[in-house]
């Protein structure tokens, strides 16, 4: 089967659009996969990787 991974399916879209945006809690512009609201905090990779460790 074309596509078939082990369980689930994998889809190539290309590359992602990246969006810039300011860290919600360093300040640092970043980059990200998705289009900003402004109602939610965006975090740059660091700091997403930091807040993912405290959960």
């Amino acid at each position: 089967m074309s596509g078939f991974n082990g369980g689930g399916f994998k889809r190539d879209f290309g590359p992602r659009e990246m969006h810039k945006a300011v860290c919600s809690e360093c300040g640092k512009e970043c980059e990200v996969p998705f289009k900003p609201s402004g109602d939610k905090p965006v975090y740059c990779k660091d700091c997403f990787s930091k807040r993912k460790k405290n959960y």
